[in-house]
């Protein structure tokens, strides 16, 4: 079955939004290198690199089902922060807004009857439960830390001990 304009329309939204996040986290990634917290640089450079991985996930499910994928251009992110809290609690809001954009999407393949782009998306709905919960934690461990230097130096290399991603780039 072709994938219909409006999920497709939706979809290429989503594809946009993924590179975006991408460029965010990136972004992050510099601002805790300046700050010479290079664990945290390093978990954010893997989450630029998951987040293009997503779009190109959502990228490969258009083409594969007779869409076309259109780039857009790309807003510039948001580029300093008060503190690594301030970081990771951004990181939280943009990943709860990224699921709920999933889910609306989700909504559209349903009314659709679209059981390709639904199988598609549990996929993306289990990634979101795992990237808030993920940013959640490292959130509640930055509040519980509050001005300890220590504790925040501590927090960084266990951030940094975070294994490289292994997906593939397409599936």
């Amino acid at each position: 079955m072709e994938i219909s304009k409006e999920l497709t329309e939706a979809i290429n939204d989503q594809i946009n939004f993924e590179l975006y996040s991408a460029y965010i986290y990136l972004a992050m990634a510099s601002w805790f290198e300046e700050k010479n917290l290079p664990g945290m640089a390093q978990w954010m450079e893997y989450q630029t690199d998951e987040e293009y991985f997503h779009a190109k996930k959502f990228y490969r499910h258009v083409v594969e089902r007779g869409g076309r994928v259109i780039m857009t251009s790309i807003e510039g992110p948001k580029n300093e922060w008060s503190s690594p809290l301030d970081v990771f609690q951004e990181a939280l809001h943009h990943e709860e807004l990224v699921t709920s954009r999933i889910y609306k999407i989700g909504d559209i393949a349903d009314k659709e009857g679209d059981r390709a782009a639904q199988s598609m998306l549990r996929w993306f709905y289990d990634e979101q439960v795992e990237e808030e919960a993920s940013v959640t934690e490292i959130v509640n461990h930055l509040k519980m830390i509050g001005d300890n230097v220590q504790a925040l130096i501590m927090l960084d290399q266990k951030l940094g001990a975070r294994p490289a991603p292994t997906e593939p780039v397409a599936e």
